[in-house]
């Protein structure tokens, strides 16, 4: 096995014991993002040097025998909206092309007092708002398992480059599904905690009762070390959590007996391709050989949280993006003849088509004569699809449902039908719109492309997830497949 390939625990293993240093391990991650990136274009900018020399440091800790964190000297890539102070972090967007942060993100602090190794920022769409990794103001991202196919978005920079083993993990960010849904696609873990679990300080914020940055790693166990490291409640963040840190690692061997998990009769409608309800329906078979009491549940309000997010999403974009008018922040247009000007100047010329979209859908939600009609009607939808979550969490641990309606699509396929891309994240929306934690595993494949089996937990339950996933996991060995780059 090449050392890129390793897991965070493998690769721990081997510089605890000396087998191998962290600069040779961050080395062999820099030549295998030189071999294959110019095909995936998973990453914006390498940051080499950097990761060498924080590699060096660790290196003198193995020299001298010191013993070693779950983390530390361990590759990652970090999603280009997480702010990492002296890197360029653009949001995949020209309004932020040449913004250097003077400060660290609150994960990217404590993934460096780890001992973290980072090795660039990945791409994504512009501002997180896509499903696809299309919407990138620079490349489009493909699926290492497919290069013709999307790699998922919005974070499709991080899940492919954990697929195609350019690092060992990876960061990114859910709103809508942006972690699990990529992580589908690419056939690798991806978790999305509890709002609240993790801070969002330094995260370009897209849509701020939504957002959650989230690991990409590729085993369940994976992403229990990272989450230990990146939760925590952070005064910097106001809806930062204060509930109790434990250790994600602790549950994970426990069996499923006795536990009971849900399939709600919602999640199997009109759209779903075969070949992914075959998979999960073989999934939710191996659930029950396992031991957990498996049942039917109902969410009724399902039906309407995809619209419910994509009129909430869009009104706090249109509030988050104010900002950028070339005068506070981003890109300034060189011509214009007034103030006016330059405002319609500087964003026309520096967003996106997508970006575009969602600022006026989000002006017009949010506008005087429309308010009650969208806007407060959709946040009263919202408490009664949360409600539907804290009925059904009374009856069972947890749920499982597909992550996505298809595998991978075809690059272009679903960009002149913004509706059709949207519907890409029919079955992750409801999660984000209630705030629970929820985690994407691979569970199998449809026409040789990967899908991703979606366990939902109750709020602060990421235990009962990761405990779910990870007996799944070493029933399976999904997980353990690679794409042929």
């Amino acid at each position: 096995m090449n050392l890129n390939e390793l897991t965070i625990q493998e690769a721990h293993d081997k510089l605890q014991s000396g087998d191998i240093f962290a600069t040779e391990l961050s080395q062999v991650c820099l030549r295998r993002i030189e071999q294959v990136d110019p095909q995936i274009n998973a990453f914006l900018r390498v940051t080499g040097e950097q990761a060498l020399a924080a590699a060096e440091k660790v290196d003198e800790k193995i020299r001298r025998g010191k013993k070693l964190g779950p983390l530390e000297g361990i590759p990652v890539a970090l999603k280009d909206n997480l702010s990492a102070k002296g890197v360029i972090t653009s949001s995949a967007s020209r309004t932020l092309q040449n913004y250097v942060p003077p400060y660290d993100a609150t994960v990217v602090q404590k993934l460096k007092k780890a001992g973290a190794i980072m090795l660039g920022k990945t791409n994504m769409d512009e501002f997180a708002m896509g499903s696809s990794t299309e919407n990138s103001a620079f490349q489009i991202t493909h699926n290492p398992w497919n290069l013709g196919c999307v790699p998922g978005g919005s974070s499709g920079g991080s899940a492919a480059a954990v697929a195609s083993d350019e690092c060992i993990y990876a960061l990114g960010s859910d709103t809508g599904g942006s972690v699990r849904q990529p992580a589908a696609l690419c056939g690798v873990v991806g978790l999305k905690p509890t709002y609240g679990r993790v801070s969002r300080y330094g995260l370009h914020a897209m849509a701020s009762s939504l957002d959650q940055i989230g690991p990409f790693a590729k085993t369940v166990e994976d992403c229990a070390y990272v989450l230990n490291i990146i939760s925590g409640h952070d005064s910097r963040d106001s809806t930062s959590g204060t509930n109790a840190m434990p250790d994600y690692t602790e549950t994970l061997t426990r069996g499923l007996h006795n536990l009971k998990i849900g399939v709600p009769q919602e999640y199997a409608g009109e759209g779903m391709e075969e070949g992914v309800a075959e998979q999960i329906n073989n999934a939710v078979e191996q659930l029950k050989e396992l031991g957990a009491k498996v049942r039917k549940v109902s969410l009724p309000h399902t039906k309407y949280a995809l619209a419910v997010y994509y009129i909430l999403m869009p009104a706090e974009v249109s509030a988050n993006l104010a900002r950028f008018d070339g005068i506070r922040y981003g890109y300034a247009a060189k011509e214009a003849k007034n103030l006016e000007e330059h405002y319609f100047n500087s964003r026309a010329e520096s967003f996106g088509s997508e970006v575009r979209r969602r600022i006026m859908l989000g002006a017009y939600v949010l506008s005087a004569g429309y308010y009650d009609a969208y806007y407060k009607k959709a946040q009263q939808v919202r408490t009664l699809v949360i409600n539907d979550f804290k009925q059904v969490f009374r009856k069972v641990d947890a749920l499982v449902t597909p992550v996505s309606p298809t595998p991978a699509f075809k690059i272009g396929e679903k960009a002149s039908d913004p509706l059709s891309m949207y519907l890409s994240d029919v079955f992750t929306v409801p999660v984000n719109i209630a705030g629970v934690p929820a985690i994407s595993i691979p569970c199998g494949f449809s026409h040789n492309l990967p899908v991703g089996l979606q366990i939902i937990g109750p709020w602060w339950g990421e235990e009962q997830v990761l405990q779910v996933a990870y007996q799944y996991e070493q029933a399976t060995d999904w997980h353990k497949k690679k794409p042929n780059i």
